[in-house]
């Protein structure tokens, strides 16, 4: 008898969530108590399982959707049921087609490697956590090759970002990836330089777009909101800090005569500012971002102004 996947009570104030993302597809075999889908609210995410072991026959909500508690998000049906609705047009498989085709599938995908890391685990083994498929995917691990601690072999997020970490302590310099965030990671370069003061960065590679935009979850929703809310309610303060510029105000007065020379303009302190304002963005390019309604916009290029304190203000 097919089985609906609700939305579980969420909690004391909380009444709808957002559908963050499918674990499952539909027509995948699920295993009563595992994760099915991730559900996101303003104050927790969470997970809900399957209550009882067969087929995800439908989806009826999709990632991105606001559901309420008690809504349906799916239907799981009893293996026994899931060839029959299949093959429809009264057409009937045989019996013995429906045992040796899937096996012969999956026979085939293990040796031809097609199977996942996630998928090759024993039948006593639990698939790894959600979080740990979510960084390992980031982050580029084959879970294949981590081994979980936890009970029944499970592989969790400790598991996984120790196993990083161990890879990186490993690994030659070289062989390192600088930014596993592909998405958000600024454009590589190449520095050559020319004598103690010039340095000259050539990009190798053009920016694929000058924005990006990433959904917020739920909770990220809520946390930009009570920040701009803080900002009218809570004392803004104002962190001063001393730095050494010997080395900037010698290079300024080596260079001012040719500088002025060749463009015109006078080598003032905002040049060596604004270098230092874009080399720190490059380094953290969420920093250089904003919110647009539900979502965060990346930006990969960078727009400066700096204010100068003056008697009748900036």
């Amino acid at each position: 008898m097919p089985v609906d996947i609700r939305v579980p009570s969420l909690g004391e104030s909380v009444v709808e969530a957002t559908i963050g993302r499918w674990l499952k597809h539909e027509g995948d075999t699920v295993n009563q108590g595992e994760a099915l889908v991730e559900l996101e609210t303003d104050k927790v995410n969470m997970e809900v399982g399957a209550d009882q072991s067969g087929v995800l026959q439908k989806i009826v909500k999709r990632e991105g959707d606001t559901v309420a508690v008690g809504e349906v998000l799916g239907v799981i049906a009893e293996s026994s049921q899931a060839p029959a609705a299949q093959a429809g047009d009264g057409q009937k498989i045989p019996s013995e087609q429906l045992q040796s085709e899937p096996v012969t599938s999956e026979r085939q995908k293990v040796s031809t490697g097609q199977l996942p890391p996630t998928t090759r685990a024993s039948d006593g083994q639990r698939p790894p956590s959600p979080l740990a498929r979510r960084i390992a995917s980031e982050y580029n691990v084959d879970l294949s090759q981590v081994k979980g601690t936890s009970p029944h072999g499970r592989v969790t997020k400790d598991d996984v970002i120790g196993y990083m970490e161990q890879h990186v302590q490993n690994t030659a310099p070289s062989q390192r990836v600088a930014q596993p965030d592909k998405a958000s990671a600024p454009p590589p370069v190449q520095t050559t330089t020319t004598s103690a003061d010039q340095v000259i960065v050539t990009p190798l590679a053009a920016p694929r777009g000058r924005e990006e935009r990433i959904r917020l979850s739920r909770r990220r929703q809520t946390i930009a909101q009570r920040l701009v809310e803080a900002q009218h309610s809570a004392a803004m303060l104002t962190t001063f800090n001393e730095i050494d510029m010997s080395a900037v105000m010698e290079v300024r007065s080596r260079r001012r005569d040719t500088f002025k020379e060749r463009h015109n303009v006078s080598l003032g302190f905002m040049s060596f500012f604004t270098k230092a304002v874009v080399g720190a963005l490059k380094a953290f390019p969420r920093l250089n971002a904003e919110i647009q309604g539900n979502e965060m916009v990346l930006k990969r290029y960078y727009d400066i102004g700096i204010a100068v304190g003056a008697e009748e203000g900036l």
